[in-house]
Order: structure tokens, then sequence, then C-alpha cells
């Protein structure tokens, strides 16, 4: 597998995102995505200085994503993690995580947050198998009944 950087708003990396977006239209019905209470991650949340966006190919096919963002206390919180339908169930999410993590520390972090709704429990399975403990709400999001944090150091 492969990462490259790339931008959230534009090219794969849009692309992936949005079917993400569709994916989360679909599992929490009538939740409003661009809601003023849902956290931020667009491509000024998602991009440097203190932020990353990347997209992780197959075989030279673009099947995951995944973003940084940085959080007032210093920390970064993992967004926008996706991985195509199809690239599921062969470890492209664990690498798309270990790739984010990699990046959250070249970035400074030494402590990276997430969070995941109650209708992905393979989300939160993965987080909790990679070493993410649960702590207190830290981003007000509303769907979130997870929210996890890993000393990256």
């Amino acid at each position: 597998m492969a990462f490259r950087s790339a931008s959230v708003d534009s090219g794969p990396g849009a692309l992936l995102a949005q079917a993400m977006r569709d994916e989360i239209a679909a599992i929490y019905a009538g939740l409003d995505l661009d809601g003023p209470q849902m956290p931020k991650a667009g491509a000024a949340e998602l991009g440097p200085p203190g932020g990353a966006f990347i997209v992780g190919y197959v075989a030279g096919e673009p099947v995951g994503c995944g973003g940084l963002k940085r959080l007032p206390d210093g920390t970064c919180e993992i967004k926008k993690m996706f991985v195509a339908s199809a690239a599921r169930g062969q470890g492209v999410a664990r690498a798309l995580l270990h790739e984010l993590e990699d990046r959250a520390r070249k970035l400074g972090y030494t402590v990276a947050r997430l969070d995941t709704g109650p209708k992905q429990p393979a989300a939160r399975g993965l987080y909790e198998s990679e070493g993410y403990v649960e702590v207190a709400n830290f981003n007000g999001n509303p769907v979130a009944t997870f929210f996890g944090e890993k000393a990256l150091a």
C-alpha cells in the first residue's frame, strides 16, 4: 500500500471524502453533516501547518483516505478516515491508521484522538485494538459514542 499527500477538496481525496459522507449520511439518517454542531474537517483544518490529508493506494487505485487536524490543546484528531467498501477486510484501515499516526508524529504530535459512532462497531474495534482508550467527549460530536486517545511517543 502506498500513501500520498492529497487534498480533501479535489482529486481522489475529494472523491473518497464524498464517499465517506454518503456512507455516514446513509448510516445516520437525518444527520446534517454540515450543521453547526458538527466538528469541522475541511481543507483549512486538514492542511498545513498543523494538519494533513492522505490517500492510500493499492495497485494504483485510491482505496482509502484520512486526515489530521490540530486541536486547541495541541493534540491532533484523526478525521475522515475511510476505506472504500471493495477494499475492506484486507488490512487497509489498519495500515491507514498507522500512516496517519506516523504523520502525526512527524508533525510533532504526541497524542492522537478520534471518535466514532454507535453504528460503526468495526471502527471502534480497530481503534481499541490499536491502543486507543476511551476518553471524555473532546470535540462535541453529537453522533459519536466512542472518543479515543492514544499516546504517540
